[in-house]
C-alpha cells in the first residue's frame, strides 16, 4: 500500500501543524540492556532526522514535548542527561542555518538553567529569519501549567471581558495555528499535558514504536491516516 495515499478526490494534504509526544526512550534502551541515558541520545538524534523530514516535504510547524514540568520528578542523574543533551543541541544548533529551520522554545523558560536560557535565546536569534519549517520545542512545558500562567497574566493585566480568542493570544503558543495532526508513538494513549487546550479539534494517531525508532515512514503513515479523516470541527460532513 502506497505511503502517499490520497482522498477521494485525489489530493493529499498535509497537515499544517503536526506536534508530536517523543515518548518510549527509555524503553528502546531498556529492550537493549543499555542505560536511559542512551535511549535519550538516540531520541534526540531521531528528533533531528523528523525535524529535517517535515522541512523536506513542506510541513509549516512541528511541536515536540522535549521535557514536561513532571519530568523533573525523573531521577536526578538521568535529568541531569536530559538537560546536557539540550545543551549540546542548542550549541550544535547554530551549524543547521543552511537547513532554513526556525527555532521557537515555549514552557515556562525561566525556571531553566541560566546557561541554557541563554543558548535558547542564542538559537532562537540565530534562525529567527528563517522561512522553512517552524520547530517549537517544548522545555518544562505542561498544558495545565501553561493555561494557569495565561489566567494569571490576563488577570494582572485587568482584562474584564475573557475570551477563547484572548486566551489563546496569551498561550506559550501565540502565533501559532494549533495542531491538525498529533502524535503519539510507543504505545502511550493519552496527552501526558501536553497542548491540552490547542488540542480542541486535533486529530490523533498513536503507535507502538518507540521514539528512536519512529521513522519517515512512520509519519508518512500518520500523514495517510489524517487524510482519511473527515474533519468537521463540530459542523457537518461535506
Amino acid at each position: 500500500m502506497s505511503l502517499f495515499r490520497k482522498k477521494e478526490n485525489g489530493e493529499r494534504k498535509l497537515p499544517v501543524h503536526i506536534a508530536i509526544i517523543m515518548d518510549g526512550n527509555g524503553r528502546w534502551a531498556k529492550k537493549r540492556t543499555l542505560p536511559r541515558t542512551a535511549g535519550h541520545v538516540a531520541g534526540s538524534e531521531n528528533f533531528k532526522t523528523i525535524a529535517r523530514y517535515c522541512n523536506k516535504i513542506g510541513i509549516k510547524y512541528l511541536t515536540v514535548y522535549a521535557f514536561s514540568t513532571e519530568n523533573w520528578k525523573r531521577p536526578q542523574g538521568e535529568v541531569d542527561a536530559i538537560m546536557n543533551l539540550l545543551r549540546d543541541y542548542l550549541k550544535d544548533s547554530v551549524n543547521f542555518k543552511s537547513e532554513n529551520i526556525k527555532l521557537q522554545f515555549i514552557g515556562n523558560l525561566a525556571a531553566l538553567p541560566e546557561d541554557i536560557i541563554a543558548l535558547m535565546e542564542n538559537a532562537e536569534n540565530e534562525s529567527k529569519d528563517a522561512t522553512g519549517l517552524v520547530v517549537n520545542m517544548a522545555v518544562n512545558y505542561g498544558g495545565r501549567d501553561e493555561i494557569v500562567a495565561a489566567v494569571k497574566e490576563i488577570v494582572s493585566s485587568g482584562e474584564t471581558e475573557i475570551t477563547e480568542e484572548l486566551i489563546s493570544e496569551k498561550l506559550y503558543t501565540k502565533g501559532v495555528p494549533d495542531p491538525d495532526l498529533i502524535i503519539r508513538p510507543s504505545g502511550e494513549y493519552r496527552l501526558s499535558n501536553f497542548l491540552i487546550w490547542q488540542c480542541a479539534y486535533s486529530e490523533f494517531w498513536f503507535s507502538n514504536v518507540l521514539w528512536p525508532d519512529f521513522k519517515p515512514k512512520h509519519l508518512e503513515e500518520a500523514i495517510d491516516a489524517f487524510n482519511l479523516r473527515d474533519r468537521r470541527m463540530g459542523g457537518l460532513s461535506k
